[in-house]
């Protein structure tokens, strides 16, 4: 009780101090003054009474503590006539007033200024530095290959522009980039879509400029917009030198975009990207770790050489010219390039040489023909294309960009079985549904990928290559096991075993956004592909679709397996291509069908099997063969990191013994 009544009589003085502060400023003057008044008084009296030397009088020491409580006060305590001391208290007070108010007016700028700057409405003022616009998760990778790029820059900057609070954008990067090195990251609060909040991080004297996708829908409408505000914020040709870089999701908006960012604009499509490179990876597995290595700036990436030494010799010479880099095209002087160029082919006094190294100042030339071992070069004939099973696991908008893509690259006869809830209303008028395939027989099938007794039904282990896509827009719980019942019929009217149970499935936490669904989804059905993988003891060949670099760490599949991130995946092709323009030339063929691309290749089809023999040997087989070699995988180390096996511009001097089951990564026409 005796606690009851102590707070309420706390509450009652609350109320009554939140009603006397509700009075207004006047009153809070007058109540402050008296309390002044009632503190200083009486303890002006006792310092008098208690001093051994205060006047003896009572008059006298009614003056002494009148001037106490002057001086305690700033009003002076003057003494003498009541018109001295009344002028002597109104002058006091009007220099309180004023030194507050000056005060006061100090104060509040100070504050307005610092609240500016904490809000992140001040203009940057460098030059050549990088423009990130836009907040999304891919702003970390983005942000960590840009520190990477500059690590051997003196100094470097990267401002980012976010309808987000300035201090938080700072210590979110903090937090997930880590130290940054030499390069400033300055973030600034404001909407991307308006040209004049745009000024606040001088894209005018910016090197490049980067557009990303926000999170959620309209991601490439506000893309659009973004590159428009740009184009009026930098207005005319010629004004701003930056390399504009953006990227939209849906390949129907890829062409708007491209309006939008001008002639001089790099526009990447994720679905058309992620859908090629997903058909890539689930025909020759481990292409994924070859591209994760290529594409970031802590391994070796693409730089053009000059040619200086070597004009008037031929591309086939070039390939054999240095020791620690791996010549795999040329930049002309109008800016094309030509990948995995014909080895006749003479470099004129302009062209530049394209090498996957280290660094550019590892480019070196060091003739290595010496260490060519004519006699273990093999001179086998091209493989004879085979007939695959392959199977779709998912369905979303990439899917038939998928299929598109399969169709160009499988031999005529190959069949794909496309599982997925709500198959028939997801394919139903789709391109891939409709379209003319002269090779892929496709057969789709409604089912749950993440029940167990669906999977079961699908044999996995007698298909040749299984794709794992992340389902979006079901309609339905992450692993629900709900499904539309089992022998659904296809589109040749078959039955199959793919259906659903009442069986119960695994259950994930609900996410909090589609694509986070949707890798919730695939993290679920990798867990029961392993689980059946180590029944049939054998290893699925899996290319697994993820939307989060994150999701992928908790992924239950073998260790070297192949992964496309989307996400970062673009992240890392943006901040390439900002770097240097022209590598949007040499991703848009690296990543076409009837392009030259990177391919996994037999070593035994290169040099002979179980000898000991230079990496020069295995370039100068492939260089025969119209190809680029660029390194490596031993399937002996294939499960172990951190490179699986996979080696990359090896030294071409360097010694290698493979087996009959190792890769040689080459570029060739595919």
């Amino acid at each position: 009780m005796a606690q009851h009544h102590t707070t309420s009589l706390r509450l009652r003085l609350r109320y009554r101090f939140d009603h006397l502060v509700s009075g207004g400023t006047t009153a809070l003057i007058g109540w402050l003054a008296l309390v002044c008044l009632a503190v200083v008084v009486p303890a002006s009296v006792v310092l008098v009474w208690s001093d051994r030397a205060a006047p003896a009088t009572l008059s006298g020491r009614i003056t002494a503590v009148w001037v106490s409580v002057g001086q305690t006060l700033k009003i002076g305590g003057a003494v003498g006539s009541p018109l001295h001391v009344l002028a002597s208290v109104s002058l006091a007070l009007v220099a309180l007033l004023f030194v507050s108010t000056l005060v006061s007016l100090i104060t509040t700028g100070i504050n307005r200024r610092i609240m500016s700057l904490r809000l992140g409405h001040s203009t940057v003022l460098e030059t050549r530095h990088t423009v990130v616009l836009g907040w999304s998760d891919q702003i970390f990778p983005v942000i960590g290959e840009l520190v990477a790029a500059n690590a051997n820059q003196r100094r470097s900057a990267v401002a980012v522009l976010a309808p987000r609070d300035k201090v938080w954008m700072e210590d979110e990067i903090s937090t997930r980039v880590g130290d940054s090195g030499r390069t400033r990251i300055i973030c600034r609060n404001g909407s991307t879509t308006d040209p004049t909040g745009l000024c606040r991080v001088s894209p005018l004297t910016a090197k490049s400029v980067l557009v990303l996708p926000p999170a959620g829908d309209g991601a490439d409408a506000h893309v659009v917009k973004t590159l428009l505000a740009l184009d009026a914020a930098v207005p005319g040709p010629g004004q701003g030198e930056a390399v504009v870089v953006a990227a939209v999701r849906d390949s129907r908006n890829h062409v708007t975009a491209r309006l939008a960012a001008g002639p001089a604009g790099h526009v990447l499509c994720v679905d058309d990207i992620v859908a090629r490179l997903l058909v890539q990876t689930a025909r020759q597995p481990g292409l994924s770790l070859v591209y994760s290595e290529l594409l970031d700036f802590e391994g070796d990436e693409f730089y053009p050489v000059a040619a200086a030494g070597l004009v008037g010799r031929t591309f086939g010479e070039a390939l054999l010219s240095f020791a620690t880099s791996s010549a795999v095209g040329l930049l002309h002087d109008d800016g094309s390039v030509t990948l995995n160029p014909d080895p006749w082919a003479v470099l004129g006094p302009a062209d530049r040489i394209i090498v996957i190294s280290r660094d550019d100042d590892t480019a070196v030339r060091s003739d290595v023909a010496p260490h060519v071992d004519e006699g273990a070069i093999v001179t086998a004939g091209p493989r004879t294309a085979r007939v695959e099973r392959l199977l779709l696991l998912g369905w979303n908008r990439r899917a038939p960009l998928v299929i598109e893509q399969l169709d160009q690259y499988v031999s005529p006869g190959t069949t794909l079985d496309v599982v997925a809830l709500g198959a028939y209303a997801a394919t139903r008028g789709s391109r891939a549904a409709t379209a003319a395939r002269s090779r892929l027989e496709v057969s789709f099938h409604e089912g749950d990928i993440t029940d167990p007794l669906t999977l079961d039904k699908l044999d996995v282990p007698s298909y040749d290559s299984v794709i794992v896509l992340g389902e979006t827009g079901t309609g339905t719980g992450t692993g629900t096991g709900a499904g539309t019942g089992a022998g659904a019929e296809t589109e040749t009217g078959a039955e199959t075993g793919a259906g659903a149970s009442d069986a119960p499935v695994a259950v994930l936490a609900p996410a909090p956004d589609p694509e986070a669904r949707a890798d919730d989804r695939t993290l679920v059905t990798l867990l029961h592909l392993r689980a059946i993988g180590d029944a049939a003891q054998r290893e699925l060949a899996l290319t697994t679709e993820m939307s989060a670099d994150g999701n992928r760490l908790l992924a239950p599949a073998r260790d070297g397996a192949d992964f496309i991130v989307s996400g970062r995946l673009i992240s890392l092709l943006m901040t390439q291509i900002s770097e240097s323009p022209y590598l949007a030339a040499v991703f848009e063929e690296l990543f076409r069908a009837e392009g030259h691309e990177f391919h996994l290749k037999p070593a035994a089809d290169y040099v002979r099997a179980g000898s000991e023999v230079s990496f020069a040997t295995a370039v100068e087989s492939a260089r025969r063969r119209g190809e680029c070699a660029v390194g490596y995988r031993l399937r002996a180390r294939s499960t172990t990191g951190p490179d699986y096996g996979v080696v990359v511009n090896p030294d071409k001097r360097r010694r290698v013994r493979f087996s009959e089951e190792d890769w040689l990564i080459v570029l060739a026409e595919s």
